[in-house]
């Protein structure tokens, strides 16, 4: 009797929603952005002082993708000089409770992940590369 191999479908199939959201907000700037446009409109060096690390040019680029995203509204003022102003659109401020999440998991969290990095690197790994070249030498004899 023959079977046909059924096809395991992946849990997260490729460019599914999950990982297109993930892609949206995954970057090391994109959140730190919407964070600090929470609760108000700020001008750019606003955002280039509360983001402490970000460059101008990141910055810029991570405003022009939340812009073009619909989470963020760019309002230019005809004025000399000119006035920019950022703020989160409606889709934007839908962000707010899962990144207030995030940010709570981390206030609990992040030491106690940083801790097992710490155990993990300082792990003794000498037993683990002897099993290998035992491996590898069993492997060359045969």
């Amino acid at each position: 009797m023959v079977t046909k191999k059924q096809e395991k479908q992946p849990i997260i199939p490729r460019n599914c929603t999950t990982q297109r959201g993930l892609a949206l907000l995954g970057d090391e700037w994109t959140m730190l952005v919407l964070v600090a446009l929470e609760n108000e409109t700020k001008r750019f060096s606003q955002l280039d002082t509360d983001i402490e690390g970000i460059s101008k040019k990141m910055l810029t680029q991570t405003l022009r993708s939340l812009e073009r995203d619909g989470l963020v509204r760019r309002v230019v003022y005809p004025v000399v000089p000119p006035v920019v102003e950022y703020s989160l659109t409606c889709l934007g401020k839908t962000l707010k409770t899962p990144i207030q999440a995030v940010r709570d998991w981390s206030e609990e969290y992040i030491e106690k992940v940083e801790q097992a990095r710490i155990e993990y690197d300082q792990q003794d790994k000498s037993s683990l590369q002897a099993e290998i070249m035992a491996l590898v030498q069993q492997r060359a004899t045969t």
